[in-house]
C-alpha cells in the first residue's frame, strides 16, 4: 500500500502477492486472536508449499487445521501440535516437516526477527534434541545455544481495532503473538474487528504503532472456542 492509508476492500486485495513457497507467520494462541478470514482466503487461493510459523495449528477443521488438510503447508514451525490431528498425523508419517520449537524460544526468535536480531543464545534446549546441529557456547558459567532468529514474506494477524493508518490495538489474551508477528513480516496484513478514523485511538493504547503495517482488513470473525472449561453451579 502506498502511503498512510492502508485499508483495503477485499481479500484478494489483503493477500495480493502471497505465492507458492512463501514464508507465512500466523498470529493467535489455539483459536485466539487468528486471524480467520486470512486463513480461508488461503484455502481459496490454494497456495502451495508454505512454511508457516505459528504457535500451534489449532484444530482440524478451522483456521490453519484447513491449510494442512489442504496439505498447503510443507513445512510448519510451531512450539507444540496442539488438538489438531491432522498435524500429528502428517508430522508422524513424514508428510510435513515440522521444527518443534520452546514456545518462549520461538517468540523471541520472532521478536529478534522484527528488532533486526540475527541471532541470540538462550539456556533453552540445551542438552536436548532442540539443541542439535546448533551452536552452543558456555558464558559465565552456564551453557546457552545460539538461535536464530525468524523473519516472513507475509505476516497474518488479527487485531481487536485499528485506525486507518495501521494503528493497532489487541484485546486482552487476543494479542498473543500477534504484535511481534507485525513487525517481522516484509508484508503485514492485519484483519480487525473495528477500523476508525486517526486520532480516534488513545495514543498511550496503542500496541503496534502503523510503521510496521501495510494492510488492513475488516473481517467477520466466528470466534470458536478450542476447549470450552466452565465452572460447577
Amino acid at each position: 500500500m502506498a502511503g498512510l492509508y492502508k485499508v483495503v476492500e477485499s481479500y484478494d486485495q489483503a493477500l495480493a502477492g502471497l505465492n507458492d513457497n512463501m514464508t507465512i507467520m500466523v498470529g493467535g494462541f489455539g483459536l485466539c486472536g487468528i486471524p480467520e478470514g486470512l486463513i480461508n482466503q488461503m484455502v481459496k487461493l490454494g497456495t502451495k508449499g508454505l512454511t508457516a510459523i505459528s504457535n500451534n495449528a489449532g484444530v482440524d477443521d478451522f483456521g490453519l487445521g484447513l491449510l494442512l488438510q489442504n496439505k498447503q503447508i510443507s513445512t510448519m514451525i510451531a512450539s507444540y501440535v496442539g488438538e489438531n490431528a491432522t498435524f500429528e498425523r502428517q508430522m508422524l508419517s513424514g508428510e510435513l516437516n515440522v521444527i518443534l520449537t520452546p514456545q518462549g524460544t520461538l517468540a523471541e526468535k520472532i521478536r529478534a526477527g522484527g528488532a533486526g536480531i540475527p541471532a541470540f543464545f538462550t539456556a533453552t534446549g540445551y542438552g536436548t534434541p532442540v539443541a542439535e546441529g546448533k551452536e552452543t557456547r558456555e558464558i559465565k558459567g552456564r551453557h546457552y545455544v545460539l538461535e536464530e532468529s525468524l523473519t516472513a514474506d507475509f505476516a497474518l494477524i488479527r487485531a481487536w481495532k485499528a485506525d486507518t493508518m495501521g494503528n493497532l490495538v489487541f484485546r486482552k489474551t487476543a494479542a498473543n503473538f500477534n504484535p511481534m508477528m507485525a513487525t517481522a513480516g516484509k508484508i503485514t496484513v492485519v484483519e480487525v474487528e473495528e477500523i476508525v478514523e486517526p486520532g480516534e485511538l488513545d495514543p498511550d493504547h496503542i500496541h503496534t504503532p502503523g510503521i510496521y503495517v501495510d494492510r488492513i482488513i475488516k473481517g467477520n470473525f466466528e470466534k470458536r472456542i478450542e476447549q470450552r472449561t466452565v465452572k460447577q453451579a
